[in-house]
């Protein structure tokens, strides 16, 4: 799995040409936000316990820590932009940042509006060329700008989550895990509510989704840990058993090879309080 627990301290934007022949290196989640426009071509999304089929033209805002895998159906084109909450602090009283995507969107730009949505994020790339003094800001206003285009003129459609295809099982076991992950479950557990057998599940999901079976309920653990770590003064050992560990050393060695540290170091460098 690949984490990066650098924060940016600016914007930053990207455009990529991707075929099916890519492979993307493991699942991935980042401490910042990414928005995700598909300028062209037909790509899947496996993030946290749902499948997603993105067509040109939707547009993606996933917030930090938020576990995601891409795979290109076809040959596609896509803009990224990655960013801070703070970088739309300037606009948030229309915007609503805060409250409107603590969890991921997406939108669909209609043909009308494409071009405004697409001729700010060109914008953002030049600006990413000229890369002098004046560009953090010049960034943080057009990101604001394209945050009021797509307030104004993007359909909101969360609901298009894809489980009448071959990955349903995939899906099942993912929520299963999302479901169950605080008890003591097995791989023979979340095939069974697939219908598969372990081993084929296994390769089907790290298939699908990008990581292997086991390894994605130990992020699911992992990932519910450091939020009871960061928001509870609850011991290290009591947060491993309520969150499925029976081996509070394991939890540790799982967590510093996640996330970089121990579980108290990480409370220490991210919890403003406890420092």
């Amino acid at each position: 799995m690949r984490i990066t627990d650098q924060q940016l301290n600016r914007i930053y934007a990207e455009k990529n040409t991707r075929d099916p022949s890519f492979i993307m290196s493991t699942h991935h989640f980042h401490p910042y936000y990414e928005l995700y426009y598909l300028n062209h071509g037909i790509c899947r999304f496996f993030i946290n316990d749902a499948l997603y089929t993105i067509h040109e033209g939707d547009l993606i805002i996933i917030p930090y820590h938020l576990l995601h895998y891409t795979k290109y159906v076809t040959s596609c084109t896509r803009t990224a932009v990655f960013f801070r909450k703070e970088d739309l602090q300037a606009a948030d009283s229309v915007i609503d940042f805060a409250h409107s995507y603590s969890k991921l969107q997406i939108f669909h730009v209609l043909d009308a509006n494409r071009s405004a949505v697409e001729t700010n994020l060109e914008n953002m790339l030049t600006e990413m060329r000229f890369n002098d003094e004046a560009t953090p800001l010049t960034l943080q206003v057009q990101l604001q700008e394209l945050f009021l285009i797509i307030k104004r003129y993007c359909r909101h459609v969360n609901e298009v989550n894809d489980l009448h295809t071959d990955d349903r099982e995939v899906v099942e076991a993912a929520r299963f895990i999302s479901d169950h992950y605080a008890e003591h479950i097995t791989s023979k557990d979340i095939a069974a509510v697939t219908g598969f057998t372990p081993n084929y599940l296994s390769t089907k999901f790290h298939e699908t989704a990008g990581i292997g079976l086991h390894e994605y309920l130990v992020f699911t653990r992992l990932h519910h840990a450091e939020n009871i770590l960061l928001s509870t003064s609850t011991s290290i050992t009591d947060i491993a058993l309520q969150c499925g560990f029976t081996d509070s050393n394991y939890f540790k060695d799982a967590f510093k090879k996640m996330y970089g540290c121990s579980p108290r170091e990480y409370k220490k460098k991210t919890d403003p309080i406890s420092k």
